[in-house]
């Protein structure tokens, strides 16, 4: 079984090798060092702060080895500036045809996913039907259930 690519710009790369080693490098001691001093107060098996600063290092772990293995199968894709087509870090406007209005996404890799700010992967069902389309362009959403609509791109930036 092979390893999962994550397509990137070195911008997305460089991102994450930071949050790695802030993690690492300041996060993780400050979790330790709270253990620490949880432990010197005695009894572990009633001792709350202890039972939240393990739970943090597992969180904490369980995060650097996330990006750990995102960096190593990072594939780097040379960052695009023509707005011609859709691609990574596009701003594509488009118009949604069932429901009658516009959208702005963002198109970004599967590591700097922010849905919430219509930031969304290049590999979602909609960031996948967007990519490499031209403005006037109407592509065709398939979504997970076998359904489909249809999305107008109206801009690139």
């Amino acid at each position: 079984m092979s390893d999962q690519q994550y397509v990137m710009t070195k911008k997305n790369y460089d991102a994450l090798v930071a949050e790695l080693d802030n993690l690492v490098k300041v996060k993780r001691p400050e979790i330790i060092e709270r253990i620490a001093e949880a432990r010197s107060h005695g009894d572990l098996s009633e001792n709350a702060e202890y039972d939240a600063a393990r739970e943090e290092q597992r969180s904490n772990e369980g995060k650097i080895a996330e990006l750990e293995y995102q960096i190593k199968n990072a594939v780097i894709q040379e960052e695009i500036t023509d707005n011609s087509y859709v691609h990574l870090d596009s701003v594509v406007t488009v118009y949604d045809e069932d429901m009658g209005g516009d959208e702005v996404y963002t198109i970004t890799s599967v590591t700097d996913v922010d849905v919430m700010n219509n930031k969304i992967s290049s590999e979602s069902p909609v960031g996948a039907a967007l990519m490499k389309h031209k403005k006037g362009d109407v592509v065709t959403v398939l979504c997970p259930d076998g359904s489909t609509y249809k999305l107008k791109i109206k801009d690139i930036k």
